[in-house]
């Protein structure tokens, strides 16, 4: 196995697999910050997926803290200090694209997704690949989705597959989600 194939391994275990996590990391400290060949990082991966202990082991080892990531644990009083030293992190984006407002979907971090929105975080950002409503609908979050679209969510935006939140929704069964959206 090529070293930039264990890299891949890794990221693509650091959307949920501690344990290969764990395994790979202990043998290769030295990948913590490593990018995938998509260029994604194991840190990236675990911050996308609202994995919080994942992402708490992957800072443990020295993996960066960024706004995306300190979003998606809570930390507001870090991303206020990161957002008043650069007022453009709040058109940050993390893995794949996603947008900032995508991370504190998954925990339902609304006190945060108002500081980011304040800050002038794009409630829409990420279509194409996923818009924080579609990260409500993965995440089953409908206080958020229904934030979401109190603050200007368009809901017929398309994901990577070409699928809306209530298309997703509905596939997904999450009938208390497609019912906010099919009330528009």
């Amino acid at each position: 196995m090529t070293n930039q194939q264990l890299v891949d391994e890794l990221v693509g275990n650091a959307h949920g697999n501690v344990e290969r996590v764990q395994e790979i990391l202990g043998a290769h400290p030295e990948l913590v910050n490593a990018a995938a060949s998509w260029g994604e990082t194991p840190i990236q991966a675990a911050a996308q997926m609202g994995d919080r202990s994942m992402t708490e082991y992957l800072l443990s080892l020295g993996a960066p803290l960024d706004i995306c990531t300190a979003v998606m644990l809570g930390r507001g009083d870090v991303v206020d200090e990161m957002l008043a030293a650069d007022p453009a992190q709040a058109q940050a984006t993390g893995a794949h694209g996603l947008p900032v407002l995508y991370y504190p979907v998954p925990h339902a971090e609304q006190a945060i997704a108002e500081s980011l929105l304040a800050a002038g975080a794009d409630v829409n950002a990420g279509g194409g690949m996923a818009t924080p409503l579609h990260a409500a609908v993965s995440f089953n979050q409908p206080a958020m989705a229904r934030w979401l679209l109190d603050h200007g969510a368009e809901a017929d935006a398309k994901d990577y597959n070409g699928k809306t939140p209530l298309e997703l929704a509905q596939e997904k069964g999450l009938d208390n989600l497609a019912g906010i959206l099919n009330s528009l």
